[in-house]
């Protein structure tokens, strides 16, 4: 099936882009109840599946043993800023299990958070792995990895954690992955049908807290991002600034190349979108759009219309055009 069209740009009255994607629906049972493009598309679902990937933190008892809070648990989930805030616990989590920035595997990279930045050149300091988007996520799989007594290359594809992370990834999707791709912080990240991915948010999205092991480790996920969204992604950020929009009631996780889920605890649903053409703006908007549809965004909260209409300002503040839903979606 073709990519249908979701989101567009407009200027002077004019249509001049259009983003093409696909979006699924599914509930608590796994079934599709709405769906734009190909449910089947195979896709990478980038950092919108860290919390599929902290399952084996939960489950293996490994959190419990290092005492984590939910504001760890968030971050495991995160794709930070960099900035102090982030920086920092990660730093303290590491020391608290034994361990310092070097047995990390995500790599460095100049932090996004600008005021880390500037405090990194002012003070002539360099990136280190704790300024990595990434960085809590991978402080969870070395909580995980001590706790399994497994090698320091946790990131390799055949080590123990990763092997176990490739299982909860197609018992919670109810699929065999397509295949893998190294992603930006060195982990594998396992190929899944779009549908796959919104039924295995779906479930997170109806665990209850009192259930099964997997249960109680879904909810606890979707409850530790929807508590501390700060932790998640960051000031400025679209998973920060609408978790906050919708009051926690709803928990959502944007990745690379325009990859965006949500879970919806209350009607027991699960979102999973992809842009074409991999640009984040349409996945903000397609995401707002189909919140909003259903209920649970104002869509004239400040952090929706941020997103949609979106306006598009150029750098004498002049109102130039605006994202706008394509007319057969949502």
């Amino acid at each position: 099936m073709a990519a249908a069209e979701l989101v567009q740009l407009w200027r002077g009255g004019l249509l001049e882009s259009t983003h093409r994607g696909h979006v699924v629906v599914c509930d608590e049972a796994g079934q599709i109840v709405q769906a734009w493009g190909d449910p089947e598309r195979i896709i990478f679902p980038r950092s919108s599946c860290k919390m599929i990937q902290a399952l084996p933190l939960l489950e293996s008892g490994a959190a419990e043993a290092a005492g984590l809070s939910d504001a760890h648990i968030a971050l495991s989930c995160a794709s930070h800023q960099g900035a102090h805030l982030h920086v920092d616990m990660a730093g303290r989590w590491l020391s608290d299990l034994g361990l310092g920035e070097a047995d990390l595997r995500c790599g460095a990279h100049e932090p996004y958070d600008r005021a880390e930045r500037d405090r990194l050149i002012e003070t002539h300091q360099k990136p280190c792995q704790l300024h990595n988007n990434c960085s809590g996520k991978h402080s969870g799989f070395l909580t995980a990895n001590q706790h399994m007594k497994g090698g320091s290359e946790y990131t390799e594809v055949d080590h123990p954690l990763q092997r176990a992370i490739r299982a909860a990834t197609e018992e919670v999707t109810g699929e065999t992955v397509a295949g893998y791709g190294i992603d930006g912080c060195s982990a594998p990240n396992f190929a899944m049908s779009l549908a796959g991915l919104a039924r295995a948010m779906a479930a997170f999205a109806a665990a209850p807290d009192e259930g099964s092991t997997r249960q109680r480790a879904m909810a606890r996920l979707r409850r530790s991002m929807a508590l501390h969204p700060e932790l998640v992604a960051g000031e400025g950020r679209a998973c920060t600034e609408l978790m906050r929009a919708m009051g926690g009631t709803v928990s959502i996780k944007t990745g690379a190349e325009a990859v965006f889920v949500a879970m919806l605890p209350e009607q027991k649903l699960g979102i999973a979108l992809k842009i074409e053409d991999g640009n984040g703006r349409a996945s903000e908007a397609a995401l707002v759009g189909l919140l909003v549809k259903l209920g649970v965004l104002e869509a004239a909260h400040p952090m929706a219309q941020k997103r949609l209409p979106a306006p598009q300002i150029n750098w004498r503040g002049f109102n130039t055009g605006e994202l706008r839903l394509a007319t057969a979606y949502c």
